[in-house]
């Protein structure tokens, strides 16, 4: 059994995975990060792969993107930096990026380094369920990455279906169309959830994009298996000099 898919075993729901941009706020923070979200009783680590044009990013992490890559991070230094961090992090990781920077690395490559590393599973909003058919499933498969695509509250039904058959991991359910980062009507969102729990799909579904502190976590957790926070662990990053402590507040808060 896969470790994202042992999270599911063990929680049905509560799910918290919380994402973060490699290389923020400083290019050698990423592993203490990580370790300070697991000491603090996170259930997934969703890394961001900085990217100059993040289109379904939000200022926030559009801004950590461009920061982090100032810093000199990229696809190779992430990478190094991920060497031997399975020694102490036993969470499940998710990278989370956009394919122009993993084509430039070689996809098959990109699939091997982060599997041998420790990687469990990827999200690339920008490929196509056609392409990932056609050209990359076998490959993500050989290297036993999870591959988690995204759905929204405008995607068909039909649609839907075809996603879950296509993802494994979880089921990444953005509560809108609207870039990360944005204040959500959570009435809206619950109604757009219980559809996807009526359908009876084979994945986890995991809820993104709004989800900020405790009060917008409980709320989804009602009727989704968990949340994804990004915008707002970062913004508490941008604030503290101490990323370690930053974590370890900000995480305290949500799960309090």
């Amino acid at each position: 059994m896969g470790r994202i898919e042992n999270v599911f075993k063990k929680k049905s729901s509560g799910v918290l995975n919380v994402y973060f941009t490699a290389g923020y706020p400083s290019f050698d923070s990423t592993v203490s990060i990580m370790n300070a979200l697991q000491e603090s009783g996170v259930d997934i680590i969703e890394l961001g792969m900085p990217y100059s044009d993040p289109l379904a990013d939000g200022p926030v992490i559009q801004d950590s993107s461009s920061v982090a890559l100032n810093n000199g991070m990229s696809i190779a230094a992430l990478f190094n930096q991920l060497k031997g961090f399975r020694n102490t992090i036993h969470l499940p990781v998710v990278l989370m990026g956009y394919m122009n920077p993993v084509l430039q690395f070689g996809f098959e490559k990109f699939c091997a380094e982060a599997a041998a590393v420790g990687v469990d599973a990827l999200i690339l909003p920008d490929l196509p369920p056609f392409e990932f058919e056609e050209k990359y499933s076998e490959i993500i498969k050989k290297h036993n990455l999870d591959f988690i695509f995204l759905v929204t509250p405008e995607t068909s039904l039909e649609r839907i279906k075809r996603l879950d058959r296509l993802s494994s991991g979880f089921l990444y359910a953005v509560s809108s169309s609207s870039t990360t980062g944005n204040e959500k009507d959570l009435n809206v969102v619950a109604k757009y959830l219980d559809r996807l729990k009526s359908m009876e799909l084979k994945n986890p579904i995991m809820v993104g994009f709004g989800i900020k502190d405790k009060e917008s976590f409980d709320a989804v957790n009602a009727h989704a298996n968990g949340a994804i926070i990004g915008s707002a662990f970062i913004n508490a990053l941008s604030k503290n000099k101490d990323s370690v402590q930053a974590t370890k507040s900000f995480i305290s808060s949500v799960l309090k």
